[in-house]
């Protein structure tokens, strides 16, 4: 059984204007997340990936279909029900600049969600440590305040947050788009090795497809609310059979400047067929 099953997921959004009729940007999703694996959705700005993550979390209320977490239909879920599922399923969002109270220290950051959930002050400061050390930053960071932090080390640090109750499933909702090349290179190996060590598994939403092969073991790509493509990161990302993933594959920049026209040409080529 997986440890995140969706099934015929939609979800409206209230239509601009009185009276206007609800807008639904997605229309009848399926998905799975297997324990200890990352699922990689894809899509351009709009397509509804991101919905699907807010979704999982209870941002969003669904209009239709079923989310199964560990089996237990959480679709519905509201207030203390909910709360219980936040040590089970976290979240890394985008921006590490707003994503961190700023007034507080780097080591009150971490504790709050671990004395929420029940542990003494003693317990929660060496839990800090440990994140610490896990995501790689130096032990006088607890004393820290983030804005003493570069935009990878924040990252960081939001990574440590979402890992501290221990969860099983992790939202990553384009958790590298907000960095540098470099520092996205170093935020994504981090993440690889924390599955590696705790088996976690990732939901990870990017509108990057080389970052999503980089990362997930499986892709799925999502059009205007519709999943177009699903299957083994190595293959739909190498070899896509729809010509929107197409698309977006040959949107990825490359260094030679020769392939890179050649590779203007065949999406450009490739829009106007699908226009």
């Amino acid at each position: 059984m997986s440890l995140l099953e969706i099934e015929d997921l939609r979800v409206q959004y209230p239509g601009k204007g009185w009276r206007a009729n609800p807008v639904e940007v997605l229309h009848g999703v399926d998905l799975d997340v297997e324990a200890a694996r990352t699922v990689g959705l894809v899509g351009e700005s709009g397509s509804g990936k991101t919905t699907i993550g807010r979704a999982v979390l209870g941002l969003v209320r669904p209009s239709g279909g079923s989310i199964r977490y560990a089996g237990q239909e959480i679709a519905g879920l509201r207030g203390r029900a909910r709360r219980g599922l936040a040590s089970q399923i976290q979240v890394v969002f985008q921006d590490p600049y707003t994503s961190l109270n700023p007034s507080m220290t780097i080591g009150d950051i971490l504790a709050e969600p671990l004395v929420v959930h029940g542990a003494t002050g003693h317990d929660a400061r060496a839990r800090v440590r440990s994140l610490l050390d896990q995501v790689q930053l130096p032990v006088d960071a607890i004393d820290r305040l983030p804005r003493e932090f570069s935009g990878g080390q924040r990252q960081r640090v939001a990574i440590a947050r979402a890992l501290a109750p221990g969860p099983k499933l992790i939202v990553c909702d384009e958790p590298v788009s907000a960095l540098d090349l470099s520092t996205q290179a170093h935020v994504l190996e981090l993440l690889i090795d924390i599955q590696r060590e705790t088996g976690v598994a990732y939901l990870f939403v990017s509108h990057d497809l080389a970052v999503v092969r980089h990362i997930s073991h499986r892709v799925a790509v999502l059009y205007r609310g519709d999943m177009v493509e699903s299957g083994d990161a190595a293959t739909v990302t190498s070899a896509p059979e729809h010509p929107y993933t197409e698309r977006l594959l040959l949107a990825a920049p490359v260094a030679d400047p020769a392939a890179q026209r050649e590779r203007r040409e065949k999406r450009r080529r490739l829009l106007d067929a699908t226009a």
